[in-house]
């Protein structure tokens, strides 16, 4: 096994060395961080040290500018692919570099003009239908894909952007499954298409395939943050609370400004320092399963039957949360009924109304008289429509949620009781509201 040194040296000498700069370098960088995360650090000090050396050439600053957009320094980067030699590279990952900053017509001219200088024509059509994608042009996209024949189709790159071209056209989420599985198949360590086909199986409710997708596309690099923010969630919810930390502090390593990131390391923090008390939870589980249990369990009297099914009410926790009182203003129900219910509740240690503190008032109809028939039909639409992050997603799961007129409903009070949901998915969920015009109760 190599020590941590001879680990590093390729890497290093890499990023400071004099031989030659293309694809088959970078592979080898990327390459090394993926197998040792350990290694990410050894490059930014590498790019520091590059980048206080004098007399910087026009070649040693696509090297320093490729690095930079490793490390996710994409303004940094492009300032200097831009001074850099003219070179494909240079061009690519100039283009690359706009890309993530969200500057996709300048992406597609990097591309453009890298394909000019003689980079692999191919992946630089590929890397133009990408941007055509993200700048809500999915049509265009799609053109370009159609126009690509030969080997490239069966290249893991060319199948992930095909699956999230179909999945931005909206027009067969099987499809994209099968694109994504193909490339995985492909290419088992393809960062885009494992985590589409991880967030396909997490929006379908199975879970264990989405994290070990997950997994496997943490382990790439460079890791798309959604890949360790998701990630980070579902160890949460396992209370795995150290290893979502780590997934949160990788993000932090790249992007130490990065605000969900933060936010979320903040909850595993604090949810990982949190006594579990396993006996209370036993009890509690106890007692919930005891409260479930339906009154047709139970011998009762025919007009007591009658008066607690005209009351809705169907299982020994109704009972808990409904008084004496309003059990005898109900019609027919009489002292004898009263002292039948009593005794039922008791065989099981349980009191009429015990729990009435606790019952929950019938949320307010969402008015809908001043909404057009699309506006109506929008809040039939379901929450998946949406496209909230993971966290948001599941916390809807928790509520009960599936269709965003059940979503409107809800107060954000309502929201941050739920386990694992904070204000930065608040904001999500109102910023996702906004774009159909419509809000949560009382905002």
């Amino acid at each position: 096994m190599a020590t941590g040194l001879e680990a590093a040296l390729p890497v290093r000498e890499i990023a400071l060395s004099n031989i030659s700069f293309g694809p088959q370098e970078i592979r080898a960088i990327t390459n090394a961080i993926a197998e040792d995360f350990s290694q990410h650090s050894v490059l930014r000090n590498a790019v520091a040290e590059l980048a206080s050396r004098e007399g910087q050439t026009p070649a040693s600053a696509v090297r320093l500018g490729v690095c930079q957009y490793l490390l996710g320094r994409y303004e940094q980067a492009a300032e200097t692919l831009a001074n850099a030699d003219g070179g494909a590279v240079a061009h690519f990952y100039l283009g690359r570099s706009k890309f993530e900053l969200g500057h996709y017509e300048g992406a597609i001219s990097g591309y453009e003009s890298a394909r000019t200088a003689g980079y692999d024509p191919d992946y630089c059509a590929l890397a133009i239908a990408e941007a055509h994608r993200y700048n809500r042009d999915a049509g265009r996209a799609m053109e370009l894909l159609d126009q690509m024949f030969g080997p490239i189709e069966q290249t893991s790159e060319y199948l992930y952007q095909r699956g999230a071209t179909v999945a931005a056209i909206g027009s067969n989420p099987d499809e994209v499954v099968r694109l994504y599985e193909r490339a995985v198949e492909a290419d088992g360590r393809h960062p885009g298409a494992l985590f589409g086909l991880a967030l396909e199986n997490d929006r379908r409710g199975n879970d264990e395939r989405a994290l070990r997708l997950y997994q496997q596309a943490a382990d790439c690099f460079p890791t798309h943050v959604g890949v360790l923010l998701n990630l980070g969630v579902l160890y949460e919810d396992l209370q795995q609370y150290e290893r979502s930390r780590v997934c949160y502090q990788r993000i932090l390593d790249c992007y130490p400004g990065h605000a969900r990131a933060q936010l979320y390391f903040k909850d595993a923090d604090a949810s990982g320092d949190m006594f579990y008390d396993e006996e209370a939870q036993k009890r509690h589980d106890r007692l919930t399963q005891i409260l479930n249990v339906p009154v047709t369990d139970f011998e009762l009297s025919v007009r007591s039957r009658n008066c607690l099914q005209k009351m809705g009410i169907l299982t020994l926790g109704d009972l808990t949360r409904t008084t004496e009182a309003e059990l005898l203003a109900s019609k027919n129900f009489g002292e004898t009924s009263l002292v039948e219910i009593r005794d039922m509740l008791t065989s099981k240690g349980l009191d009429l109304g015990q729990f009435a503190h606790e019952r929950v008032d019938v949320e307010p109809s969402y008015d809908l008289s001043n909404l057009s028939p699309d506006e109506q039909a929008l809040l039939s639409r379901p929450i998946s429509d949406l496209n909230l992050s993971v966290r948001a997603r599941k916390c809807m799961v928790r509520l009960g949620l599936s269709t965003i007129g059940e979503l409107v409903r809800k107060t954000g009070d309502d929201l941050l009781e739920c386990k694992n949901f904070g204000v930065t998915s608040l904001n999500e969920v109102r910023d996702k509201l906004t774009q159909y015009s419509i809000k949560l109760r009382g905002d």
